[in-house]
């Protein structure tokens, strides 16, 4: 059975772990332990099988500046399974948790550069339609999308949505 909880101090060397062998490179495990260091307002959750941590999901503060207004919600980034693990729910079990807690919390938007294929099942969708352009060059329509969780936050803002500074550092101490 599979568990959902904030992260504990117990849990960030298996979660670098899992981020590492999640994607093959150190850069998204690199933005976790960043932000961690940085920025005081991160939903961090882990996935627990029998008390092992087997997944790992981050929101941090992310921002739409344009017109009329700047809005201030979250950006999910990033989500890692252990290889072993993945394509057996853990995902969605933390999807689903961390947009629960992000409601409750008055958050008013969710974006995410992922899978279009993987997000829309949890009511993402493409965030052009709303007027949110990607913060980085090249990326499709399709992989950059929003979640509104408050339509009154939301109404008539339209505009460029901004990660923390954390992603694009960590990218560019990457190797190319």
């Amino acid at each position: 059975m599979i568990f959902i909880r904030e992260e504990n101090a117990k849990d960030i060397e298996q979660i670098k772990i899992i981020n590492e062998q999640a994607f093959g490179q150190p850069a998204e495990a690199n933005i976790v332990d960043m932000l961690r260091k940085s920025c005081p307002d991160l939903l961090s959750l882990v996935a627990l099988e029998e008390n092992e941590v087997v997944g790992h999901i981050l929101f941090s503060p992310a921002k739409i500046i344009g017109s009329p207004k700047m809005v201030d919600g979250m950006g999910l980034a990033p989500m890692a399974i252990l290889p072993g693990r993945q394509c057996q729910g853990i995902g969605t079990y933390l999807v689903k948790r961390g947009i629960e807690m992000l409601r409750s919390r008055c958050c008013p938007f969710i974006i995410v550069l992922g899978h279009p294929e993987y997000y829309p099942r949890f009511g993402f969708e493409r965030a052009c339609v709303h007027g949110i352009a990607c913060p980085w060059e090249g990326v499709p329509n399709e992989a950059f999308m929003i979640l509104v969780l408050d339509q009154a936050a939301m109404e008539s803002v339209s505009g460029v949505a901004r990660y923390r500074d954390e992603f694009d550092e960590a990218m560019q101490e990457e190797p190319s």
